[in-house]
């Protein structure tokens, strides 16, 4: 049996999944990384096709609300916002604020991308970080501001400057190894953080870490061990 169970009903935990519509990752992700023997996963999606400052905050004000009502009747143990950079728009604690809000909508806990990424920054004691997102730059940089801390220094920030929500998902994770090559050459940092849940930045991880000899986080592993340790209580090791 599974000792992510609730005890009272014996059922797997309810995940409530709120997605840009245009997300092609960030599910698959979910799915592939969490028992569904201890999870089951309930996705609603908020409407978003350009990936830019003011679409975000269309996204969060006239679609998310709705998603989370709609989710919500599904009765979920968590709910997830499952955007990076619209979270870390005006920082974390603007993140905290909308994930309060349409957890309340949906009737459950909530937890927030950035958030959960700067938790997992945290527990693994990263001190000076890289960050690396398929982003244009005001994207780029409202992430890199959002998981600055007094123990944390981010070192440099640099995105491959798409626009078009849907478009994250193209590179490989061959193209973000180059990619992370190429602007990682002449920096020197103790962890890398690839932000996007629509970016296929964690099928990358293996060859991030092997190439550059330091742990990397992505907006979705980020997510994955929030889940956890919110519903299970478990910690993973720094």
């Amino acid at each position: 049996m599974c000792t992510a169970k609730r005890a009272k009903s014996l059922r797997p935990f309810r995940i409530g999944l709120l997605v840009p519509s245009s997300n092609t990752v960030l599910e698959n992700d979910v799915h592939r990384n969490l028992s569904h023997e201890c999870y089951t996963i309930h996705t609603a999606r908020m409407y978003l096709v350009a990936t830019t400052r003011e679409a975000e905050i269309e996204m969060i004000t006239q679609h998310a609300p709705k998603a989370a009502a709609d989710v919500g009747t599904a009765e979920p143990d968590l709910l997830v916002f499952g955007c990076t950079s619209a979270g870390s728009l005006f920082g974390l604690g603007y993140d905290a604020e909308i994930c309060e809000k349409l957890g309340n909508i949906a009737g459950c806990a909530s937890m927030g991308t950035i958030s959960a990424v700067a938790e997992a920054l945290n527990q693994r004691g990263f001190r000076r970080v890289a960050v690396l997102t398929p982003y244009i730059d005001d994207l780029t940089q409202a992430v890199a501001n959002a998981i600055r801390s007094p123990v944390r220094t981010v070192v440099c920030a640099h995105g491959m400057g798409i626009d078009v929500n849907v478009a994250l998902a193209d590179p490989t994770p061959v193209e973000i190894v180059t990619f992370a090559e190429t602007c990682l050459r002449h920096a020197s940092f103790d962890g890398i953080f690839m932000s996007c849940t629509n970016f296929r930045a964690l099928e990358a991880v293996p060859a991030l870490e092997t190439r550059f000899n330091v742990p990397v986080m992505t907006s979705n592993l980020a997510i994955i061990e929030g889940i956890r340790t919110r519903l299970e209580g478990t910690k993973v090791s720094s």
